[in-house]
């Protein structure tokens, strides 16, 4: 059965009544706080909830998100003054011992020079993953190839699908997302739903995505003979399968295996090596250039 929720924008979208009410009162906040955004969508239900515009049930705060994302699709409240309720970790401004220190950072740096490596390429590609635990290994396959690694819980982040519409329009080729996740009525309905709502904001953006399942699949699971379970009888969702498999029951050597393959089924290798080579010899021709111009102890000269 198709699933009947709004994707992408919704530039025509008209609130009833009781979301009028609420979007109102979250306008007085937003504006009351304009100095201290983004908020969090819990900060704001906290706010609106000691205004006494709701009262603290898990109802009325998934009526807020429902009220809120609708208001963020139509245009009516800006994507940057809400943050999603996800952890975020800032560091701090970097910082150094003295000129010697960072002259030593600005020479280390010149290893970490590079260029990009998807330029070129006949699409330009992006791994995800359903849970967190699993980015680091994702983050070392694809760091080889210039690809970048973002995870999501649940049905994932609304912001998190309308960037990667944007990163799709920054772009000058065709994105597609590789996504890793749980072989489940959730794990499929999640897929389902964040592919179409990442392709509707891309579609109409002038952008063009689209995603490929590359873990888990009922191939794998009999291939690898991987262990299983019941689907939840609580869940009442429809779902492909007999039964369930997480997407951390791939040994890690198989999971990588299976993502690089997939990965270079999708790159021009030729392309590959020649950004490659000329990685090596710009950082060649910047070190040389720094090594010129720098004594020992001091910092380059104009």
């Amino acid at each position: 059965m198709p699933n009947k929720r709004p994707r992408g924008p919704q530039p025509h979208w008209r609130p009833k009544r009781e979301t009028v009410r609420v979007l109102t009162a979250v306008d007085a906040v937003l504006d009351r706080y304009r100095d201290h955004l983004p908020v969090s969508l819990r900060q704001l239900f906290y706010v609106l909830l000691s205004d006494g515009v709701l009262a603290k049930t898990e109802r009325d705060y998934k009526r807020m998100c429902e009220y809120v994302g609708m208001a963020r699709r139509s245009g009516r409240i800006p994507w940057d003054v809400i943050r999603d309720d996800t952890q975020i970790a800032v560091d701090a401004p970097p910082s150094f011992t003295g000129p010697e220190d960072f002259w030593t950072a600005v020479n280390a740096a010149v290893d970490d020079y590079r260029v990009d490596r998807q330029a070129g390429q006949p699409v330009r590609l992006e791994l995800w993953c359903e849970t967190a635990g699993m980015v680091p290994q994702l983050v070392r396959l694809g760091e080889e190839f210039g690809i970048a690694c973002f995870s999501g819980g649940g049905f994932d982040g609304l912001a998190g699908k309308h960037d990667a519409a944007v990163r799709a329009m920054e772009g000058e080729t065709k994105t597609r997302i590789l996504h890793l996740g749980d072989y489940d009525q959730s794990g499929e309905h999640m897929f389902s739903s964040l592919a179409e709502d990442v392709i509707a904001f891309a579609e109409a953006a002038g952008a063009e995505v689209d995603f490929e399942r590359v873990a888990v699949t009922p191939e794998q699971i009999a291939t690898y003979n991987l262990p299983t379970a019941p689907p939840k009888a609580t869940d009442r969702r429809s779902f492909s399968g007999t039964t369930t498999t997480q997407a951390e029951a791939l040994p890690p050597d198989i999971l990588a295996t299976i993502v690089r393959e997939t990965i270079e089924a999708h790159r021009d290798p030729a392309l590959h090596r020649q950004a490659l080579a000329r990685e090596e010899a710009e950082r060649r021709a910047i070190r040389e250039r720094l090594n010129g111009q720098t004594e020992p102890g001091r910092p380059p000269t104009e």
